[in-house]
C-alpha cells in the first residue's frame, strides 16, 4: 500500500471521447508512485479509471442530466464539496475547456489551504464558443501540446505559471506491446493482414455510414477488418458480420498488431499514432469545437498520414488508395518531436503540490 502524505484530487469532465479522462490517468500514473492519486470524474468510462488501479467516484454530466444549470452546479458544488472532504487533496486537476461554477464554489468553500490546476488542451475553431475565466484562481495552468507546437514557460498577466507541454500520452514507448505481442493478446493471425478502425464513440456523429464505407474499401483490399468500441459510446454501430469488434482501453497499446489504422483527428488518437508510427488514414469530425482538420494536417507532418473526410465514394478509394500505398513505404523510425508532455505535466503538479 502506498505511503505518502501528498493526496490529489483529479477532476476530468465529460468530452465527446475520451481526452479529457485520459490527459487526467497520464498524469496520474506518472505521479502515482509519490502520491495518492483519486478521480473525480464527469465521464461514464469510471470502470476504466478501476481497471487501472484508482479510485474515483462519478457524477453525471450536465450534457446528460435532465436539471437546470443552476441546480446541476448547486448540485455538483454540494457533491465535489463531499469529495473535498473525503480525500482532503492538496492539489485538485482540472481538465475542461472551462471550469464549472460549482466546482469553483466548492472549492472557495472548502475549509484547508488547496492549490488548483487547469489542464486545458487548445486548438479551437476560431467561432467555438469561449468563457472568460479569471486565470487567478488557478495556481499552475497546463497546455497540452499539439504536435509539432512549441514548448515554453510564461507568466500569465495575473502571475500564475501557465506551462506549455509536449503532447501528452497515457503511455510511455516501452509499455506498447511489440506486433507478435500485440497480435497474441489479441487472438490475431500472425500472418494475416488488419486494419484497426477506431472512429470515435459516435455520441455527436454518426461513424456508421463513412466508416463502414471505408470498411469496404478496406476488405476489397484483402484486409481484415477490427473496429474498436469507444468505452463511452451510448449506441452500438451495427457491423457487419466480417468486422471483429474490440472492447480494449487503451487502444493504444495494440497499434503495432495492426498494418493501417482508420481513425478521427482526436487529441488522444493522434498523438498515438505520431508514437506508434502506424500508417494511417485520419477523418477529421467537422462537428467538434476543436479543429480537427488543422490536428490532422500537424499530424501528416510527422507520420505516415493520409488526411480525408472521406465524405464520398469517391473520397474514401482515393483515401484508401493513398493509405495501401503508405503501408508499402517500410519506414520505421520513430517519431521525430518530443511526446514526453504528460511527465512534464506531472512534476510540474509534484513540485506545486510540495509547496
Amino acid at each position: 500500500m502506498l505511503c505518502t502524505s501528498t493526496s490529489l484530487l483529479f477532476f476530468p469532465v465529460n468530452g465527446s471521447g475520451m481526452g479529457h479522462l485520459t490527459r487526467c490517468l497520464a498524469y496520474a500514473r506518472r505521479l502515482r508512485e509519490r502520491a495518492e492519486c483519486t478521480f473525480f470524474s464527469l465521464s461514464s468510462a469510471m470502470d476504466v479509471v478501476e481497471e487501472m488501479d484508482f479510485e474515483g467516484d462519478y457524477f453525471v454530466s450536465p450534457f446528460w442530466s435532465v436539471n437546470t444549470t443552476y441546480d446541476w452546479n448547486c448540485e455538483l458544488a454540494v457533491r465535489f464539496g463531499m469529495m473535498l472532504e473525503r480525500t482532503r487533496p492538496d492539489v485538485v486537476v482540472f481538465d475542461g475547456t472551462w471550469p464549472f461554477q460549482g466546482f469553483l464554489a466548492a472549492c472557495r468553500a472548502y475549509g484547508r489551504p488547496l492549490k488548483l490546476v487547469w489542464s486545458n488542451r487548445g486548438l479551437l475553431k476560431k467561432n467555438a464558443k469561449t468563457v472568460p475565466v479569471d486565470n487567478s484562481l488557478f495556481d499552475l495552468l497546463i497546455r497540452p501540446g499539439e504536435l509539432g507546437s512549441t514548448p515554453g514557460e510564461e507568466r500569465t498577466p495575473e502571475g500564475v505559471r501557465h506551462l506549455h507541454v509536449p503532447p501528452v500520452l497515457l503511455l510511455d514507448d516501452a509499455d506498447i506491446l511489440s506486433r507478435a505481442a500485440a497480435r497474441e493478446q489479441l487472438g490475431l493471425r500472425p500472418e494475416g493482414r488488419y486494419a484497426l478502425f477506431s472512429l470515435g464513440p459516435g455520441n455527436l456523429k454518426d461513424v456508421s455510414g463513412p466508416g463502414l464505407r471505408l470498411v469496404r474499401e478496406v476488405q476489397d483490399a484483402g484486409l481484415a477488418v477490427v473496429w474498436a468500441c469507444a468505452p463511452i459510446s451510448v449506441r452500438d454501430v451495427e457491423l457487419p458480420a466480417t468486422v471483429q469488434p474490440l472492447s480494449v482501453y487503451p487502444v493504444a497499446r495494440y497499434l503495432l498488431a495492426f498494418d493501417m489504422f482508420v481513425g478521427a483527428a482526436g487529441y488522444n488518437t493522434c498523438c498515438e499514432v505520431a508514437q506508434a508510427q502506424i500508417p494511417s488514414l485520419i477523418v477529421p469530425n467537422t462537428l467538434l469545437a476543436d479543429d480537427q482538420m488543422a490536428r490532422a494536417r500537424m499530424l501528416a507532418a510527422h507520420a505516415p498520414v493520409v488526411v480525408n473526410p472521406c465524405e464520398t465514394d469517391v473520397d474514401a478509394q482515393t483515401a484508401v488508395r493513398q493509405l495501401l500505398a503508405r503501408t508499402e513505404q517500410k519506414d520505421e523510425a520513430p517519431c521525430a518531436i518530443a511526446l514526453n508532455g504528460a511527465n512534464l505535466a506531472a512534476e510540474a503538479i509534484w513540485q506545486l503540490a510540495q509547496q
